[in-house]
């Protein structure tokens, strides 16, 4: 029986631990997890889960990686090739990039298990998922992978003019454990603002206030459940994701709708990172990314709001 121990960022968890831990539950070999606060509902198959950690760690040493099978999430080249990355040729690079070994790994059903009623006064909406931290300990100034108010106005217009409603999910770095960017960014007080014209400064958060109920603020739902709780059942209800790459993108393709998944930066920029079947992206669920490879954002958002036009109709 195997206990699984894990304080890695995010997306790390999302991709290398929790399918591992299902698979593990599929054999019966499963006996514990040990995991960040808030956390359970990711492993609600295991009857033993410990809520231990109040951060998240960039350091592989400790984060507990290094003790699953997949100990990277950009890829596994050594399970594919039999090679570290660097003795690839350019072609099997490309073959690698996004690939894991999957003989130990089966990601659970969050969709089905999660599925509910209780939201279906709000349908149809979709989601669109924002962050807005520090990246890579650089000045927040240098951070592109977020949307900002002019494209989230656009955004919002488009959907409640054709019907949805939003929810609009961008966490304030106090629903759950942080890693060192996000701890960061809270503690230096970032907030996503805009200068608007004849309204003055306001936040993303101000915006949804602008549409009457249709656009929600998911941080103003009122709820008995806890964070991850309550957006993994808004989650299994929605018509389809618009979200940036990273942990909250990746969350966002495990529930078997349209994602359209917008990349400014990122090691999803590799070739065939995120369009290869195979790749572990397109393997979370029946799910269909959409990618919006735009490195440096030097369409402005032009690309993503041209992939949500032909999708969402």
């Amino acid at each position: 029986m195997k206990t699984i121990n894990s304080m890695a960022e995010f997306a790390s968890e999302l991709v290398c631990v929790i399918p591992y831990a299902y698979w593990l539950h599929q054999q019966g070999k499963l006996e514990k997890i040990v995991a960040c606060k808030d956390m359970k509902p990711f492993y609600y198959f295991c009857d033993d889960v410990e809520e231990k950690y109040n951060y998240r760690t960039l350091d592989h040493s400790q984060s507990g990686l290094g003790k699953v099978p997949n100990e990277w999430v950009h890829h596994n080249a050594l399970a594919v090739f039999g090679k570290d990355m660097s003795e690839l040729s350019g072609e099997q690079q490309s073959e690698a990039n996004g690939v894991l070994d999957y003989s130990q790994w089966t990601p659970p059903p969050y969709s089905e298990y999660y599925k509910t009623s209780e939201f279906d006064d709000l349908k149809p909406y979709v989601v669109v998922n924002n962050n807005y931290n520090i990246e890579f300990g650089n000045d927040i100034k240098e951070t592109i992978r977020f949307f900002d108010i002019e494209v989230l106005y656009k955004m919002f217009n488009y959907f409640t003019e054709r019907g949805y409603n939003v929810i609009y999910k961008r966490p304030n770095n106090t629903e759950f454990s942080l890693d060192q960017n996000e701890m960061r960014t809270l503690n230096e007080k970032y907030t996503l603002t805009a200068n608007v014209d004849g309204i003055g400064v306001i936040s993303d958060y101000d915006l949804c206030d602008y549409y009457d109920g249709k656009v929600i603020n998911m941080n103003k739902i009122e709820s008995d459940y806890l964070y991850n709780e309550l957006q993994m059942k808004l989650f299994s209800g929605a018509e389809g994701f618009i979200t940036s790459n990273g942990g909250g993108g990746i969350l966002c393709s495990y529930f078997d709708k349209p994602v359209v998944m917008y990349v400014p930066h990122g090691k999803e920029l590799r070739d065939g990172y995120l369009t290869k079947e195979n790749s572990y992206i397109n393997k979370l669920s029946n799910n269909k990314v959409y990618a919006v490879l735009d490195e440096g954002n030097k369409s402005h958002y032009k690309e993503v709001l041209n992939k949500i036009r032909e999708i969402f109709k």
